[in-house]
């Protein structure tokens, strides 16, 4: 159990990352981005590319941070990564979403939204193929934390729920401690009076975008540090971060924050009581369960 606990805790962080800027977009923009989790794929590929290509220009770059499997290549990587990943969210919404968003309703955005994911997913199938993509070959070999009960912990994990914490706490602190964090937070409760006080709504939307698409990539970058690189990494994240987004409340960074540690826990512990093949419908659950009990979620509010 307490080795169950701990992967979900792992899994937890890594879906918080992409709730937050799901959440943001949800509640600014008022429609549900299913073509949101792809830019998880989007931003480990783009990483895996810079990896490769850091590792080639400035071999010394290749050397990895021992005891971790991470490299000052990849490290770099990640960084351009999460840049190219909200750039790329931010002409996604140009293309598409903005276009839409001036003439049609929301419904159709979600639609659209159908639309972008399957493009997305396809286009990295076409150029890395279906098959799985490692960062590293190096063998990572766990630690032996307690033998009774038994607890394995990989190096690489520490690390990423230390920098999964980091990420969330930076991006807290901007919210609360900025300008900028006060302005994003009135355009999402209330674009029409933030506009009136001089808040740029465009300027905000973009700002949304490249942060969400920043964290998202470092999910994806988390995620296939301890896993493997697919291109359906995006979608099998997809109800997951949903779900931490509906526990925690649209809108609410906190909550989703929250929202993503209970999805990330309780599909762990689900592993120990259901089938490998039936673990994957815990968030439908958990998502019945907050609709039925506390629709608005557990930081949100009822804006009828």
């Amino acid at each position: 159990m307490i080795q169950s606990l701990v992967d979900g805790i792992l899994t937890g962080a890594i879906i918080s990352l992409g709730a937050i800027g799901l959440t943001l977009v949800m509640h600014m923009l008022r429609f549900a981005n299913f073509a949101y989790a792809e830019l998880l794929a989007i931003g480990a590929y783009a990483a895996l590319v810079f990896d490769v290509l850091f590792s080639g220009l400035v071999p010394v770059l290749d050397t990895a941070f021992a005891p971790l499997t991470l490299s000052g290549a990849l490290a770099l990587a990640t960084i351009i990564a999460m840049v190219i990943t909200g750039a790329s969210a931010v002409a996604i919404d140009w293309l598409v979403f903005r276009r839409i968003r001036a003439k049609a309703d929301a419904l159709s955005m979600v639609f659209a939204s159908f639309g972008v994911a399957l493009i997305v997913r396809n286009v990295l199938v076409l150029i890395f193929g279906h098959s799985a993509q490692l960062y590293s070959n190096d063998i990572a070999f766990a630690i032996v934390v307690s033998r009774d009960p038994l607890l394995l912990i990989k190096p690489d994990q520490v690390f990423v729920l230390g920098a999964a914490l980091a990420l969330m706490t930076g991006f807290h602190l901007i919210l609360t401690r900025t300008t900028f964090g006060f302005a994003l937070r009135a355009v999402a409760e209330n674009p029409a009076l933030a506009q009136v006080s001089g808040v740029r709504l465009s300027t905000m939307i973009t700002a949304v975008w490249m942060i969400g698409g920043g964290l998202s990539a470092a999910a994806g970058v988390f995620y296939a540090l301890t896993n493997q690189i697919t291109p359906v990494l995006g979608h099998n994240f997809l109800l997951p971060v949903f779900a931490a987004t509906i526990v925690g409340g649209i809108g609410s960074v906190h909550g989703a924050v929250l929202g993503g540690f209970i999805v990330g826990i309780a599909s762990g512990l689900a592993l120990m009581v259901l089938p490998s093949g039936y673990a994957p419908a815990m968030p439908f659950v958990i998502i019945l369960a907050v609709l039925l009990v506390r629709p608005n979620g557990l930081f949100g509010r009822d804006e009828s």
